[in-house]
């Protein structure tokens, strides 16, 4: 395919990608107005951002299984109406309970094209190629993630917040329609459709049962108590019973072979420190800026470009690298190594750090988040059996997005107990402050005992600079936390085998891997032929040169 042609191919992959981040991200500012309107809880606030990843994190190897067996533009188009679908069901919500029904769906559909979007990438695109074109996915994300809190603020401000369930509708259409027309995947050989039911039942329920724990755990029960010890070891039974499902299985939703394949398994811990990454250390920075410095949402969200900025900027250019050398590692290695030193970096900031040198910290940890996210499914794509690039790549993807997952409730039940703890440390500097309000102080002390987070525009400069003062220490803490899974990234990056990149597409390689399987068989069938032959009767040998025909007994 030509440049050109290649670029109308992805022009629907990179809409629909879009509306799934728009989605994602265009309710983030707007969420406690939404909760609130909707008379929710602290519960429901938690619930409606878990139950998306939560169904994310499930649905990717499935849809992953299906891209394998079934047509991979029907399923993309289909992943990208559900997820419009419940976005827009999810605008007409009447209680927290809809809206977290909604948002489930709107994670399923979210699955599919997290997953669907790279595998078509493969068949489009050799993995020498591929690495120009992962530029326009950085910045794609990029936009639709500083893009869509300043679109949801601006929406809820000015007209309502259902809009933001709703402004994403065009562009789902306009992605559609991209895909049927531009997108022309190459006819795969026909497959026998069998469905591992028993083996998805069991991953979803084991997975969803742990999830459930990590988010509710510290909160709505102890870490150690007998909910704990029932969830956990009800999730663990669950995942055994999986394992020994998926080896039986003639069809298995995760091939536990994969795990065979060194640059499999080292991508899949390498991925679940770099979901920490990506995920976690964007949800805590939004609180940094709003707690810590005093921003609103809207201005959390602009706060937040460095990072941004770099993993865009880094993404680009490394990936323009890879396709013109054919060199991988050594931009990883460098990746994964800056991620770790941003991390540490991050855990030194405090309410007061110079915006510039967060600024700094934050350009660092994106560009390694850019240099190692899109290349660790390249290198697993390039390894792998091109029959298994669907699963393979969906593999790496749930890792990320559980990984993710679990970090992000983990980190922030960390967060609240170092808040907590740094405010009983401060306790008497905050009570002479309260004190020194005279009348005031009574309504500022009721503010903060209640639980909530507090209204830092409302809190008198006295008060308000010693809770900033905790949570931009608390914040930081959470990074000093995560930068050891980052340095596992470094050791799982540098220990993967540096193969070289393929300058074939999926489709091509598969080709290969029929006609090579094909000649196999001829081969096999000759020689048993030629075994069979002496003890059968007579083999006829014809000389090529005179044709005469001898026996041989």
């Amino acid at each position: 395919m030509s440049h050109r042609e290649v670029l109308q191919a992805l022009s629907g992959l990179l809409t629909g990608m879009f509306v799934s981040i728009l989605a994602g991200t265009v309710v983030s500012s707007s969420l406690p107005v939404i909760i609130a309107d909707l008379g929710g809880t602290q519960a429901s606030f938690t619930w409606v951002v878990t139950a998306t990843l939560l169904a994310t994190t499930v649905s990717t190897p499935i849809w992953g299984k299906l891209a394998d067996i079934l047509n991979r533009k029907l399923l993309i188009q289909i992943s990208l109406v559900i997820f419009v679908s419940a976005s827009a069901a999810a605008g007409f919500s009447q209680d927290p309970s809809m809206l977290i029904t909604c948002r489930v769906f709107q994670g399923l559909g979210a699955g599919g094209l997290t997953s669907l979007s790279q595998i078509i990438m493969a068949d489009i695109l050799s993995p020498r190629e591929r690495g120009k074109y992962m530029g326009l996915f950085g910045a794609v994300m990029g936009v639709g993630t500083v893009g869509g809190p300043l679109i949801g603020g601006f929406l809820t401000d000015a007209i309502d917040w259902r809009w933001n369930f709703f402004v994403g509708i065009p562009f789902a259409v306009v992605a559609i329609i991209l895909l049927q027309k531009t997108l022309h995947l190459p006819k795969r050989p026909q497959t026998r459709v069998t469905i591992d039911y028993l083996g998805t039942v069991l991953l979803a329920a084991g997975v969803s049962l742990l999830l459930i724990w990590v988010s509710l755990a510290g909160s709505e029960f102890d870490w150690w108590s007998t909910e704990t010890v029932l969830m956990v070891g009800g999730s663990l039974v669950t995942i055994a019973l999986f394992m020994i499902v998926e080896f039986k299985a003639s069809n298995p939703i995760i091939p536990l072979k994969l795990f065979k394949n060194r640059t499999f398994t080292l991508a899949v811990i390498g991925s679940i420190s770099v979901g920490v990454a990506m995920f976690g250390t964007s949800v805590f920075l939004s609180q940094y800026m709003q707690l810590a410095r005093g921003a609103t949402a809207t201005e959390s969200g602009l706060m937040t470009i460095p990072m941004i900025g770099g993993m865009l900027v880094s993404s680009t250019v490394v990936g323009m690298i890879i396709t013109r050398t054919g060199k991988w590692k050594r931009y990883m290695v460098a990746g994964s190594i800056l991620l770790t030193v941003g991390m540490f970096l991050m855990s030194t900031i405090r309410y007061d750090t110079n915006f510039a040198l967060v600024s700094l910290f934050m350009v660092l940890l994106g560009a390694g988040v850019g240099m190692i996210m899109q290349n660790m499914v390249l290198v697993v794509q390039n390894a792998v059996d091109p029959s298994e690039l669907g699963v393979a790549s969906s593999g790496v993807a749930f890792f990320r997005s559980l990984g993710g997952t679990v970090g992000i409730s983990a980190l922030g039940a960390v967060l609240g107990s170092q808040a907590t703890s740094l405010l009983a440390d401060r306790k008497d500097d905050l009570m002479a402050a309260i004190m020194a309000l005279g009348e005031k102080g009574a309504s500022v002390a009721d503010q903060l005992s209640g639980g909530q987070l507090p209204a830092m525009k409302s809190l008198p400069e006295s008060v308000r600079v010693i809770i900033e003062s905790v949570y931009g220490h608390a914040v930081a803490d959470i990074f000093l936390v995560a930068a050891p899974l980052a340095f596992v990234t470094i050791i799982t990056v540098a220990l993967l085998p540096n193969l070289s990149l393929s300058d074939k597409t999926n489709h091509e390689r598969l080709g290969e891997t029929t006609v090579d399987g094909a000649g196999e068989e001829i081969a096999q069938l000759a020689e048993a032929t030629v075994a069979a032959e002496p003890r059968t009767g007579q083999l006829d040998i014809v000389n090529p040169e005179d044709g005469d025909r001898k026996d041989h007994r």
